[in-house]
């Protein structure tokens, strides 16, 4: 039994390491253009509410993802949160700092949430009613988000055009979303369409953060 509680373990931290590589991403892109000590902030805050919300959600994981369309609709969201991160990166930091760090935070827990609607439910059913070992193995993935978050970060301050390829993951996951949910992806999860609709969907958000940030005259050519 102990050792079947291990494995169980080890195959939900997996999962959760895996789950935190767009999550990293999501916090690097949200939280880039604060200042260093709020950015630090983000990141735990961040970090902290995703984990938390997902822990949450992967409780209630049947009952959410059984709603109708669910999917569908957080992979539209996520395609926003993704054109409005290149958006904000192209825009004046004008906004105070105690609200802009709200704002990261809320776009980081979010982002998280949608990101997590399709992968909750594979957690919930390993862990086969074992609640313990979920908030275990979702608690110790914090350390993991925190630090892959701050690479991103650090790669997105050297080399500023890794910010598009950051939506660009995002845009990609939304149109993976969108393929699975299982009323939408009964028509588009077949054949070229399969392939190519999270290839499109990543497009879709370089190509709409490039266009607002030509269209607006007082951004950063």
């Amino acid at each position: 039994m102990l050792l079947d509680n291990f494995i169980l373990f080890l195959e939900i931290m997996l999962i959760n390491i895996v789950l935190s590589g767009d999550n990293a991403v999501v916090i690097a892109l949200a939280s880039k253009n604060l200042p260093v000590e709020q950015r630090k902030k983000a990141i735990w805050w961040g970090a902290f509410g995703a984990i938390a919300l997902r822990l949450v959600l992967t409780i209630v994981a049947v009952a959410v993802l059984d709603l109708p369309y669910i999917q569908a609709i957080g992979a539209l969201l996520l395609l926003w949160i993704a054109v409005k991160l290149l958006i904000d990166d192209e825009g004046e930091s004008n906004v105070r700092e105690a609200s802009t760090l709200g704002k990261a935070v809320g776009t980081i827990i979010l982002a998280d949430f949608v990101m997590s609607l399709d992968n909750v439910l594979a957690i919930a059913a390993k862990a086969n009613g074992h609640i313990g070992v979920i908030i275990l193995g979702i608690g110790l993935s914090i350390p993991i988000i925190i630090w892959g978050s701050t690479l991103v970060m650090n790669l997105l301050q050297k080399f500023p055009i890794l910010v598009y390829l950051g939506a660009g993951i995002l845009g990609y996951t939304a149109g993976e979303m969108l393929i699975k949910d299982d009323k939408i992806g009964v028509y588009l999860g077949h054949g070229t369409l399969h392939t190519l609709l999270p290839i499109l969907a990543a497009a879709f958000v370089i190509v709409a953060g490039l266009v607002k940030k030509l269209a607006s005259p007082g951004r950063r050519a």
